[in-house]
Protein backbone atom coordinates (compact mmCIF):
# COMPACT_ATOMS: atom_id res chain seq x y z
CA UNK A 1 0.00 0.00 0.00
CA UNK A 2 1.48 3.54 -0.84
CA UNK A 3 1.18 5.52 2.18
CA UNK A 4 -0.42 8.85 1.18
CA UNK A 5 -3.35 9.95 2.64
CA UNK A 6 -5.80 12.65 1.25
CA UNK A 7 -5.60 15.70 3.91
CA UNK A 8 -7.90 18.55 1.83
CA UNK A 9 -10.42 19.19 -1.09
CA UNK A 10 -11.67 22.39 -2.51
CA UNK A 11 -13.83 23.13 -5.98
CA UNK A 12 -14.98 26.52 -7.55
CA UNK A 13 -17.97 26.56 -10.11
CA UNK A 14 -18.18 29.81 -12.26
CA UNK A 15 -21.03 32.25 -11.19
CA UNK A 16 -23.01 31.64 -14.65
CA UNK A 17 -25.68 28.62 -14.42
CA UNK A 18 -27.34 27.28 -17.55
CA UNK A 19 -30.18 25.21 -16.97
CA UNK A 20 -31.17 22.50 -19.43
CA UNK A 21 -34.38 24.32 -20.42
CA UNK A 22 -31.98 26.65 -21.61
CA UNK A 23 -30.20 24.50 -23.92
CA UNK A 24 -33.58 23.29 -25.44
CA UNK A 25 -34.58 26.65 -26.63
CA UNK A 26 -31.17 27.53 -27.64
CA UNK A 27 -30.80 24.20 -29.77
CA UNK A 28 -34.59 24.38 -30.39
CA UNK A 29 -34.81 21.00 -28.73
CA UNK A 30 -38.12 19.66 -27.28
CA UNK A 31 -38.36 20.92 -23.97
CA UNK A 32 -36.97 18.17 -21.70
CA UNK A 33 -34.91 16.65 -24.14
CA UNK A 34 -31.40 17.65 -22.84
CA UNK A 35 -32.07 16.33 -19.49
CA UNK A 36 -33.62 13.52 -20.46
CA UNK A 37 -30.57 12.73 -22.29
CA UNK A 38 -27.91 13.53 -20.72
CA UNK A 39 -28.72 13.59 -16.94
CA UNK A 40 -27.80 16.89 -16.21
CA UNK A 41 -30.15 19.08 -14.58
CA UNK A 42 -27.76 22.58 -14.95
CA UNK A 43 -24.15 23.07 -15.56
CA UNK A 44 -21.89 26.17 -14.53
CA UNK A 45 -20.50 28.23 -17.61
CA UNK A 46 -17.14 30.15 -17.44
CA UNK A 47 -18.40 34.00 -17.79
CA UNK A 48 -14.32 36.18 -17.71
CA UNK A 49 -13.05 33.80 -16.06
CA UNK A 50 -9.69 31.44 -16.85
CA UNK A 51 -8.87 27.98 -16.33
CA UNK A 52 -5.94 28.96 -13.76
CA UNK A 53 -7.83 31.41 -11.99
CA UNK A 54 -10.64 28.85 -11.62
CA UNK A 55 -7.80 26.46 -10.57
CA UNK A 56 -6.31 28.75 -7.58
CA UNK A 57 -10.13 29.39 -6.42
CA UNK A 58 -9.92 25.56 -5.88
CA UNK A 59 -6.37 25.49 -4.69
CA UNK A 60 -7.42 28.12 -1.85
CA UNK A 61 -10.41 26.24 -0.80
CA UNK A 62 -8.42 23.19 -0.50
CA UNK A 63 -6.01 24.74 1.51
CA UNK A 64 -8.27 26.18 3.65
CA UNK A 65 -9.82 23.04 4.26
CA UNK A 66 -6.79 21.39 5.25
CA UNK A 67 -5.96 24.04 7.95
CA UNK A 68 -2.50 24.64 5.34
CA UNK A 69 -0.72 27.62 3.48
CA UNK A 70 0.84 27.53 0.06
CA UNK A 71 4.01 27.61 2.12
CA UNK A 72 3.31 23.41 3.16
CA UNK A 73 2.63 22.97 -0.18
CA UNK A 74 6.07 21.68 -1.97
CA UNK A 75 4.52 20.32 -5.60
CA UNK A 76 1.54 22.00 -7.43
CA UNK A 77 0.47 19.51 -10.49
CA UNK A 78 -2.32 20.32 -13.16
CA UNK A 79 -4.25 17.14 -13.54
CA UNK A 80 -6.27 18.59 -16.38
CA UNK A 81 -7.71 17.35 -19.43
CA UNK A 82 -8.19 21.05 -21.43
CA UNK A 83 -5.42 23.61 -21.75
CA UNK A 84 -5.42 27.05 -21.27
CA UNK A 85 -2.75 27.94 -23.59
CA UNK A 86 -0.41 25.50 -25.26
CA UNK A 87 2.71 26.72 -23.53
CA UNK A 88 3.55 27.28 -20.65
CA UNK A 89 2.08 24.03 -19.07
CA UNK A 90 -1.42 24.99 -16.69
CA UNK A 91 0.01 24.34 -13.62
CA UNK A 92 2.54 27.16 -14.07
CA UNK A 93 -0.34 29.66 -15.05
CA UNK A 94 -2.42 28.35 -11.63
CA UNK A 95 0.97 28.99 -9.81
CA UNK A 96 1.45 32.36 -11.08
CA UNK A 97 -2.13 33.03 -10.11
CA UNK A 98 -1.37 31.41 -6.26
CA UNK A 99 2.04 33.83 -6.64
CA UNK A 100 3.58 31.41 -3.59
CA UNK A 101 6.73 32.98 -1.98
CA UNK A 102 9.03 29.69 -3.02
CA UNK A 103 9.77 28.07 -6.49
CA UNK A 104 7.34 25.64 -6.16
CA UNK A 105 7.76 22.82 -8.83
CA UNK A 106 4.60 23.15 -11.10
CA UNK A 107 3.86 20.42 -14.15
CA UNK A 108 1.09 18.71 -15.93
CA UNK A 109 0.01 15.64 -15.80
CA UNK A 110 -3.19 15.12 -18.98
CA UNK A 111 -4.90 11.88 -19.45
CA UNK A 112 -8.20 14.46 -20.45
CA UNK A 113 -10.88 12.68 -18.49
CA UNK A 114 -8.66 10.60 -16.24
CA UNK A 115 -6.69 13.17 -15.03
CA UNK A 116 -7.15 13.47 -12.12
CA UNK A 117 -6.87 9.69 -11.44
CA UNK A 118 -3.41 9.32 -13.62
CA UNK A 119 -2.19 12.34 -11.56
CA UNK A 120 -2.98 10.98 -8.37
CA UNK A 121 -1.77 7.28 -8.77
CA UNK A 122 1.84 9.10 -10.23
CA UNK A 123 1.94 11.39 -7.74
CA UNK A 124 1.33 9.22 -4.44
CA UNK A 125 4.06 7.16 -5.70
CA UNK A 126 6.14 9.92 -5.43
CA UNK A 127 5.12 10.97 -1.99
CA UNK A 128 5.39 7.43 -0.97
CA UNK A 129 8.71 7.50 -1.72
CA UNK A 130 9.71 10.41 0.13
CA UNK A 131 10.41 12.74 -3.00
CA UNK A 132 7.76 15.08 -2.25
CA UNK A 133 5.73 15.51 1.37
CA UNK A 134 2.79 17.46 0.30
CA UNK A 135 1.40 18.11 -3.40
CA UNK A 136 -1.63 20.19 -4.49
CA UNK A 137 -3.12 18.40 -7.41
CA UNK A 138 -5.12 20.76 -9.37
CA UNK A 139 -8.10 19.71 -12.12
CA UNK A 140 -9.55 22.92 -14.04
CA UNK A 141 -11.74 22.62 -17.22
CA UNK A 142 -13.56 25.17 -19.17
CA UNK A 143 -15.67 22.51 -21.51
CA UNK A 144 -17.77 24.80 -22.38
CA UNK A 145 -15.71 26.80 -25.16
CA UNK A 146 -15.37 23.85 -27.64
CA UNK A 147 -18.75 21.81 -27.59
CA UNK A 148 -20.15 21.35 -30.93
CA UNK A 149 -23.57 22.66 -30.69
CA UNK A 150 -24.46 20.45 -34.20
CA UNK A 151 -23.26 17.49 -32.39
CA UNK A 152 -26.31 18.07 -29.39
CA UNK A 153 -25.94 14.38 -27.85
CA UNK A 154 -22.59 16.19 -26.53
CA UNK A 155 -23.30 19.37 -26.86
CA UNK A 156 -25.84 18.99 -23.64
CA UNK A 157 -23.44 17.43 -21.31
CA UNK A 158 -20.47 19.03 -20.53
CA UNK A 159 -20.01 21.85 -17.75
CA UNK A 160 -16.98 24.25 -16.33
CA UNK A 161 -15.42 23.45 -13.07
CA UNK A 162 -12.22 23.20 -11.01
CA UNK A 163 -11.65 20.82 -8.36
CA UNK A 164 -8.30 20.70 -5.97
CA UNK A 165 -6.78 18.07 -3.71
CA UNK A 166 -3.98 17.93 -1.21
CA UNK A 167 -1.91 14.78 -0.25
CA UNK A 168 0.80 14.25 2.12
CA UNK A 169 2.36 11.08 3.65
CA UNK A 170 0.63 9.49 6.03
CA UNK A 171 1.63 9.12 9.67
CA UNK A 172 2.30 6.43 12.00
CA UNK A 173 -0.82 5.07 12.88
CA UNK A 174 -3.13 6.14 9.97
CA UNK A 175 -4.24 3.50 7.08
CA UNK A 176 -4.83 6.00 4.60
CA UNK A 177 -3.09 4.89 1.16
CA UNK A 178 -3.64 4.10 -2.29
CA UNK A 179 -4.44 0.22 -1.73
CA UNK A 180 -4.20 -0.64 -5.93
CA UNK A 181 -3.97 1.39 -9.58
CA UNK A 182 -4.76 -0.18 -13.14
CA UNK A 183 -5.12 1.79 -16.59
CA UNK A 184 -5.38 0.29 -19.99
CA UNK A 185 -5.77 1.56 -23.28
CA UNK A 186 -7.36 1.01 -26.26
CA UNK A 187 -6.39 2.95 -29.21
CA UNK A 188 -8.71 1.72 -31.59
CA UNK A 189 -10.99 4.23 -30.05
CA UNK A 190 -7.98 6.95 -30.28
CA UNK A 191 -9.68 8.71 -32.72
CA UNK A 192 -13.91 8.07 -31.12
CA UNK A 193 -13.14 10.92 -28.51
CA UNK A 194 -11.30 14.17 -29.76
CA UNK A 195 -10.73 17.90 -30.89
CA UNK A 196 -8.27 17.57 -33.85
CA UNK A 197 -6.81 21.24 -34.41
CA UNK A 198 -5.50 23.51 -32.00
CA UNK A 199 -1.66 21.12 -32.50
CA UNK A 200 1.54 20.61 -34.43
CA UNK A 201 -1.25 18.63 -36.91
CA UNK A 202 -3.86 21.57 -37.66
CA UNK A 203 -2.06 24.20 -36.59
CA UNK A 204 -4.34 27.63 -36.83
CA UNK A 205 -1.66 29.58 -38.91
CA UNK A 206 -2.26 26.93 -41.67
CA UNK A 207 -5.57 25.50 -40.93
CA UNK A 208 -8.98 26.87 -41.00
CA UNK A 209 -11.83 24.03 -40.57
CA UNK A 210 -13.62 25.43 -37.55
CA UNK A 211 -15.41 21.53 -36.91
CA UNK A 212 -11.88 20.61 -35.97
CA UNK A 213 -10.96 23.08 -33.29
CA UNK A 214 -14.45 21.60 -31.51
CA UNK A 215 -15.14 18.52 -29.31
CA UNK A 216 -16.08 15.82 -31.67
CA UNK A 217 -16.92 12.04 -30.34
CA UNK A 218 -18.98 9.19 -31.37
CA UNK A 219 -20.43 8.28 -27.82
CA UNK A 220 -22.19 5.42 -28.77
CA UNK A 221 -19.17 3.54 -29.86
CA UNK A 222 -16.77 4.87 -26.69
CA UNK A 223 -19.89 3.10 -24.65
CA UNK A 224 -19.82 0.17 -26.76
CA UNK A 225 -16.01 -0.70 -26.76
CA UNK A 226 -15.62 0.51 -22.08
CA UNK A 227 -18.58 -1.92 -21.52
CA UNK A 228 -16.88 -4.50 -23.27
CA UNK A 229 -13.99 -4.71 -20.93
CA UNK A 230 -15.17 -2.31 -17.79
CA UNK A 231 -16.05 -5.37 -15.65
CA UNK A 232 -12.88 -7.47 -15.98
CA UNK A 233 -11.38 -4.34 -15.54
CA UNK A 234 -12.50 -3.82 -12.46
CA UNK A 235 -12.28 -7.55 -11.11
CA UNK A 236 -8.42 -7.35 -11.85
CA UNK A 237 -8.51 -3.46 -9.84
CA UNK A 238 -10.03 -5.41 -6.87
CA UNK A 239 -7.91 -8.39 -7.23
CA UNK A 240 -4.74 -6.07 -6.95
CA UNK A 241 -5.75 -4.87 -3.82
CA UNK A 242 -7.07 -8.14 -2.50
CA UNK A 243 -10.89 -7.36 -1.50
CA UNK A 244 -13.98 -8.31 -2.96
CA UNK A 245 -16.66 -5.87 -4.21
CA UNK A 246 -18.57 -5.85 -1.28
CA UNK A 247 -15.93 -4.62 0.84
CA UNK A 248 -16.05 -1.62 -1.31
CA UNK A 249 -17.83 1.91 0.47
CA UNK A 250 -18.10 4.21 -2.54
CA UNK A 251 -17.39 4.43 -6.28
CA UNK A 252 -16.94 7.84 -7.08
CA UNK A 253 -16.75 7.27 -11.33
CA UNK A 254 -16.30 9.96 -13.87
CA UNK A 255 -19.55 11.84 -14.57
CA UNK A 256 -19.59 10.74 -18.43
CA UNK A 257 -23.53 11.11 -18.71
CA UNK A 258 -26.52 9.91 -16.59
CA UNK A 259 -26.93 7.28 -19.49
CA UNK A 260 -23.39 5.70 -18.74
CA UNK A 261 -23.17 5.76 -15.03
CA UNK A 262 -26.68 4.17 -15.12
CA UNK A 263 -25.61 1.50 -17.41
CA UNK A 264 -21.70 1.12 -15.24
CA UNK A 265 -23.84 1.04 -11.80
CA UNK A 266 -25.98 -1.89 -13.18
CA UNK A 267 -23.13 -3.65 -15.35
CA UNK A 268 -21.23 -3.56 -12.11
CA UNK A 269 -24.05 -4.40 -9.47
CA UNK A 270 -22.95 -1.45 -7.11
CA UNK A 271 -26.10 -0.50 -4.80
CA UNK A 272 -27.09 3.27 -5.02
CA UNK A 273 -25.80 4.14 -1.94
CA UNK A 274 -22.15 3.65 -2.73
CA UNK A 275 -22.46 5.05 -6.41
CA UNK A 276 -21.61 8.45 -6.13
CA UNK A 277 -23.99 10.56 -8.60
CA UNK A 278 -23.24 14.47 -8.90
CA UNK A 279 -24.36 14.64 -12.37
CA UNK A 280 -27.50 16.70 -12.51
CA UNK A 281 -25.69 19.50 -10.66
CA UNK A 282 -22.87 20.19 -12.90
CA UNK A 283 -22.65 17.78 -15.75
CA UNK A 284 -19.67 16.01 -17.50
CA UNK A 285 -16.85 18.73 -16.16
CA UNK A 286 -13.87 16.24 -17.95
CA UNK A 287 -11.01 15.33 -15.33
CA UNK A 288 -12.66 17.91 -12.49
CA UNK A 289 -15.53 15.51 -12.34
CA UNK A 290 -13.97 12.49 -10.37
CA UNK A 291 -12.17 14.61 -7.85
CA UNK A 292 -15.62 17.32 -7.95
CA UNK A 293 -17.59 14.01 -6.47
CA UNK A 294 -15.10 13.09 -4.10
CA UNK A 295 -14.79 15.89 -2.26
CA UNK A 296 -19.01 16.56 -2.41
CA UNK A 297 -18.97 12.68 -0.82
CA UNK A 298 -16.59 13.87 1.74
CA UNK A 299 -18.22 16.84 2.65
CA UNK A 300 -22.06 14.76 2.50
CA UNK A 301 -20.93 12.49 5.25
CA UNK A 302 -20.33 9.68 2.35
CA UNK A 303 -17.18 9.12 2.35
CA UNK A 304 -15.33 8.90 5.67
CA UNK A 305 -12.03 8.21 7.13
CA UNK A 306 -10.97 4.06 6.87
CA UNK A 307 -13.49 3.79 3.99
CA UNK A 308 -12.70 2.01 1.12
CA UNK A 309 -13.62 4.14 -2.26
CA UNK A 310 -12.93 3.21 -5.73
CA UNK A 311 -12.38 5.80 -8.44
CA UNK A 312 -13.44 4.46 -11.94
CA UNK A 313 -13.60 6.12 -15.04
CA UNK A 314 -12.68 6.38 -18.99
CA UNK A 315 -10.76 9.03 -21.12
CA UNK A 316 -10.18 9.86 -24.50
CA UNK A 317 -7.65 7.14 -25.91
CA UNK A 318 -9.61 4.93 -25.36
CA UNK A 319 -8.69 4.52 -21.51
CA UNK A 320 -10.02 2.76 -18.75
CA UNK A 321 -8.54 3.79 -15.58
CA UNK A 322 -9.12 3.32 -12.06
CA UNK A 323 -7.74 3.39 -8.34
CA UNK A 324 -8.60 1.93 -5.26
CA UNK A 325 -7.82 4.21 -1.54
CA UNK A 326 -8.30 3.74 1.55
CA UNK A 327 -9.65 7.20 2.36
Amino acid sequence: MRNIRIVGMGKYLPEKIVTSEEIDRLLDLKSGWSEKKSGVKYRHYANGETASEMGAKAALAALTEANLSLEDIDCLVSTSGTMEQPIPCSASLIHEKLQPNKPIPAFDINSTCLSFVTGLDVISSLVHAGTYKRVLLVSTEIASIGINPKQKESFVLFGDAAAACIIEQGKEGQTSGILSSRMETYSKGAHLTEIRGGGTKYHPNHHDVEEDFLFDMNGKEVFRMSSRVIVPFVDQLLEGAGIAKSELDALVPHQASGMAMRLMRSKLDISDEKFINVIEHYGNTIAASIPLALCDAIKMGKIKRGNKVMLLGTSAGLSLGGLLLEY
